[in-house]
């Protein structure tokens, strides 16, 4: 028996789903090290390692609702740039005009970004407008609704409340006071533990359910391999200034959407409608509320990167978001989900994103030229649409 599982474990069409199953997390390790390199070591500094996050939180955040739209059948949504710009200028004005608080002023913005995806989800969900057509129009629409808000003109946001709620660190009084956040490491201990302790009893389950699960050599290197990188990414966070409030952020959307589209049965609408949306209309499930779902979740989002980035920046301008669009989608494809809809995971996206800010960032500390840092992007999402729609032939999928 034993014979039996070493035979299949080492068969070569087994090692090359695993491998098709990790190319990105192995582009990731590539691309970080090749950029390291290049920079001549810059790109580990502590500082550009938080930057790293704090740069590309929007491309985060977007990317979750992103995945939705492009689930149910290759889908995109490109007014988020302009949603994000148009909540980021309310935001600005409501706070340094109208004297409003940081959290009326929250809690307004986001209910305006709700009414953003419910305005584009009621059209194309039950008018049953194109999402392209539908997204092209808001795109211009919000834009222009934004520069009107600010009237053309750069607007400062000094409300102390609204950027700390955002732009502050993590501090434990004791333990933060030198040079070392010694929190920020703790946290990363903690967090890698947790993992390890999810994955055993997540495999203890499997086995009691009679699944078919890898082998405990590959379970628990993934394990180790995950935990070594965010101890080591929490302690070079340690050595700057402590774990930034926006990670805790960036996590609490992450955990909600990964929970959603991995563990409920309406999370498995996206991709049933992605799959085969004529079966999944005659199995009962109405595919109206599943696109105005997904549309109302990206504008959400789109509206809380608004917050994210104008917090960031501390300004914004009739430009700010332009072509946030473009890093969300890309982000996605990159990350593993398919250009036909119906595949793609929460978890591959973030490594999407995550290699994309790397990318950018590396470019950036090495000073290559913008106009060359387009085209770099532009090849890499590419070959990374290539690859899908490539493997998906040799399966049989198109």
């Amino acid at each position: 028996m034993n014979n039996t599982l070493d035979s299949k474990r080492l068969n070569p069409a087994v090692f090359l789903k695993n491998a098709k199953k990790y190319t990105m997390t192995i582009a990731l390790v590539v691309v970080f090290i090749f950029f390291a390199i290049l920079t001549g070591g810059r790109l580990l500094y502590p500082q550009n390692i938080s930057n790293l996050l704090l740069q590309n939180a929007y491309v985060l955040v977007m990317a979750c609702g992103m995945l939705l739209c492009i689930l149910t059948g290759g889908n995109v949504d490109l007014s988020i740039g302009s949603t994000l710009c148009l909540i980021g200028a309310i935001s600005a004005q409501l706070m340094s005009k109208s004297d409003w608080g940081a959290i009326p002023t929250i809690i307004f913005c986001l209910v305006i970004a709700v009414l953003i995806g419910i305005w584009q989800g009621f059209w194309i969900g039950y008018v049953h407008i194109p999402p392209f057509i539908c997204t092209l129009a808001g795109m211009f629409l919000f834009r222009g609704l934004a520069r009107v808000i600010l009237d053309s003109k750069t607007v400062n946001i000094a409300n102390d409340d609204f950027l700390n709620i955002f732009t502050t660190y993590v501090k434990t009084p004791g333990l933060d006071d030198g040079d070392i956040k010694w929190s920020a490491l703790i946290i990363g201990i903690l967090v890698a533990v947790g993992f390890l302790v999810y994955t055993i009893f997540s495999r203890a389950n499997k086995v009691k359910k009679g699944y078919s699960m890898s082998s405990n050599l590959v379970a628990y290197s993934q394990v180790a391999v995950i935990g070594a990188l965010v101890i080591a990414y929490c302690w070079q966070l340690a050595n700057y200034k402590g774990l930034p409030v926006m990670l805790l952020w960036i996590l609490l959307v992450v955990c909600i959407y990964a929970f959603i589209t991995s563990k409920t049965a309406f999370g498995r609408y996206f991709y049933a409608v992605g799959g085969n949306e004529k079966a999944t209309k005659l199995s009962g499930i109405d595919t109206r509320k599943v696109y105005f779902a997904a549309y109302c979740s990206m504008s959400l989002l789109a509206g809380f990167s608004g917050l994210l980035v104008a917090a960031r920046i501390g300004s914004v301008n009739g430009d700010t978001g332009t072509s946030y669009e473009m890093d969300a989608i890309g982000s996605c494809f990159i990350g593993g989900a398919s250009a036909y809809g119906g595949s793609g995971t929460i978890p591959g996206v973030m490594i999407g994103a995550i290699l994309l800010g790397v990318i950018n960032q590396g470019m950036s500390i090495y000073g290559l030229d913008n106009n060359w840092q387009y085209v770099v992007k532009g090849a890499v999402l590419l070959i990374a649409v290539i690859f899908d729609v490539v493997s998906n032939r040799k399966t049989g999928k198109s």
